[in-house]
């Protein structure tokens, strides 16, 4: 299969593509916001002083946190390495 630029794509074609690379983003963009809430929640979790057992909740909340940006950013150069490369069917 030869490959498809981006010039010489319908119309339908380029703007499906484009709501493509959009919705990339977005996703990426609510891995960011998932992640500074379960900081933030971490954060009060850790700072509680009346119980003992939730600041091993909060440091869990840290890890989720971190799991998940990688996890999204890893998701978001995935998705646009195959926009990149026109493989974006087989996804």
């Amino acid at each position: 299969m030869e490959k498809i630029t981006e010039e010489t794509l319908i119309v339908r074609d380029f703007l499906a593509r484009q709501r493509t690379k959009l919705a990339n983003d977005r996703t990426l963009l609510s891995y960011i916001r998932t992640s500074l809430y379960f900081i933030v929640s971490g954060t009060a979790l850790i700072k509680v002083n009346d119980l003992e057992n939730v600041k091993e909740l909060g440091y869990f909340s840290f890890l989720i946190s971190l799991v998940l940006l990688i996890l999204g950013f890893i998701n978001f150069f995935r998705l646009k390495r195959k926009l990149n490369k026109g493989r974006y069917e087989k996804m």
